[in-house]
């Protein structure tokens, strides 16, 4: 019996995003700390980043930018919902981020139904965002779909089907998305443990191994590249 790994590998790529765009007009981000150019860089506030992220594609010839799994980032610090006295910092990205400059479409990644969706609308959280829920053979996942607009969220409900390739949403804009430069956040989930609506992006360093286990590479599915 395949695994749940092996089952997202040999499945045919996934386009979330502006299909219209091809892969080879991808390039990789990094926002990680260990990014020596973001400290050349004022980086506080959304039109900031959209900033740099443009100069960023046009310096590659590039469209979209692409990255962020497991990529532990100083951009959650703003934000209560990721860093407070009560609780440890979250700053590990487990997701994957495709960056677009624009209010572009957002498509199903496969066939599910509509499991939940919610507007998080928290400094920094993800903002509107809808939640699908698949399954493929035997396994049972979620694919998470962060940083939408308002308009993404009506006229939806829960149990409504969705087709691969439909679009489901368009990208938002700051402050509505979260206050991010437009990106969205795309994310799989095995567990959803019982939350709807929403699901951690960003965990601690101590809770990592459980992340990496539910919540595996979107990559896996989108096959940007190689994996």
């Amino acid at each position: 019996m395949k695994s749940f790994i092996e089952v997202l590998r040999y499945c045919e790529a996934a386009k979330v995003i502006a299909p219209e765009i091809k892969y080879s007009e991808y390039v990789a981000l990094d926002l990680s700390v260990t990014n020596k150019e973001l400290q050349v860089y004022d980086l506080n506030t959304a039109h900031d980043y959209e900033v740099y992220i443009q100069h960023h594609l046009h310096k590659n010839r590039a469209s979209i930018a692409y990255g962020g799994y497991l990529e532990r980032r100083n951009l959650y610090k703003r934000s209560a919902v990721f860093k407070n006295e009560t609780s440890n910092e979250r700053d590990i990205h487990i997701g994957l981020d495709l960056w677009i400059n624009e209010q572009a479409p957002i498509f199903a990644a496969l066939d599910g139904t509509i499991h939940s969706l919610q507007n998080n609308d928290a400094l920094g959280d993800y903002g509107p965002t809808i939640i699908v829920e698949h399954q493929m053979e035997h396994y049972k996942f979620h694919t998470l779909y962060g940083h939408l607009s308002l308009e993404s969220l009506m006229d939806k409900k829960v149990g409504y089907s969705v087709q691969k390739g439909a679009q489901i949403a368009t990208l938002g804009l700051p402050p509505i998305n979260g206050d991010y430069a437009p990106h969205l956040h795309f994310q799989i989930i095995i567990d959803m443990q019982n939350k709807k609506g929403d699901y951690p992006g960003v965990c601690n360093q101590n809770e990592l191994e459980f992340y990496t286990k539910n919540c595996p590479d979107p990559n896996l599915l989108l096959k940007i590249i190689g994996i």
